[in-house]
């Protein structure tokens, strides 16, 4: 296991409750904090190590938005690339997530989109915008098969309606904050079942999937996924951790016969891209005599 830390001073002082402006004091702290750790089977080391090898453009936006998310630096990074290669390699469509949460991710999307001087694509969100929907028994987790569904129903009806609900206008706030044209985006509150095919784009480049369970994702590949352009990318968030997640991808494109690559991100991120046209979708291939 290995536990990150934008800034150790930070967790220092959630952690012990530091707050001498020493830095001498708080460095023998950390150091204290790093044996103990190491002693648990935990690598404690700050953020700033695990991103050396990223650019500083990158970096710069990342600390823009990281508070507005719960994404790892690698899954965010995958995401940041993911908008880099569509724009410069002029794949055409929308960009989508499905899950916003409180709009990090969305974020770091309107910013690259900036970045690369690219406003003209539309960014669709699709939230219920007042919490998750509820789990079934598809949905456990893949390290230790708890169920969500025990999960939601030991957390109380009050505590089940605000799961990860952030309002639709915090998040439209904090989307605005970075400058990104408030008229290209679209927002679409509801469960993803509802809303969709009734709302979407007329073609997607980036598809990010965010909603754990397995009736919402399976849902939003069978109606986005063939909205995405040959070369779009698509980004699951949860195919390592939620069990529903993962059986959704894997039938849908067993069902399809597509032989997607889905590389791994980080412990649950997957990351792939969308085969061109009149690629093997059963992993045939011609071969020359």
């Amino acid at each position: 296991m290995r536990l990150q830390t934008g800034d150790h001073k930070t967790l220092l002082e959630k952690l012990l409750g530091a707050t001498s402006r020493s830095g001498r004091l708080q460095s023998r702290l950390f150091v204290q904090l790093k044996r103990v750790s190491e002693r648990l089977g935990i690598r404690v080391i700050p953020i700033s190590e695990s991103m050396f090898d990223m650019e500083e453009e990158f970096n710069s936006l990342y600390k823009s938005c990281r508070a507005y998310t719960e994404s790892t630096p690698e899954r965010m990074y995958a995401l940041y690339k993911a908008v880099e290669h569509v724009v410069h390699s002029g794949i055409g469509g929308d960009l989508v997530e499905c899950g916003v949460w409180r709009g990090g991710s969305c974020m770091l999307m309107a910013m690259t989109l900036m970045l690369h001087r690219d406003t003209s694509r539309r960014i669709y969100l699709y939230d219920t915008f007042t919490g998750m929907t509820s789990p079934t028994e598809k949905d456990f987790f893949l390290k230790d098969g708890r169920k969500a569904l025990d999960m939601w129903k030991g957390s109380g009806d009050a505590v089940q309606s605000r799961w990860l609900a952030v309002p639709m206008e915090e998040v439209r706030e904090n989307i605005l904050s970075t400058g990104f044209p408030e008229e290209r985006l679209v927002f679409v509150k509801g469960r993803v079942e509802d809303t969709i095919p009734g709302v979407v784009p007329r073609g997607v480049s980036v598809l990010r999937l965010d909603t754990d369970w397995y009736a919402s994702t399976i849902h939003e590949l069978t109606h986005l996924y063939p909205l995405l352009a040959d070369g779009g990318v698509l980004l699951v968030d949860d195919y390592g951790v939620w069990a529903g997640a993962r059986e959704a991808v894997d039938e849908y494109f067993a069902r399809q016969g597509i032989r997607m690559l889905l590389n791994r991100i980080d412990y649950t991120g997957r990351i792939g891209v969308k085969p061109c046209r009149g690629e093997p979708r059963d992993g045939s291939a011609d071969v020359p005599d």
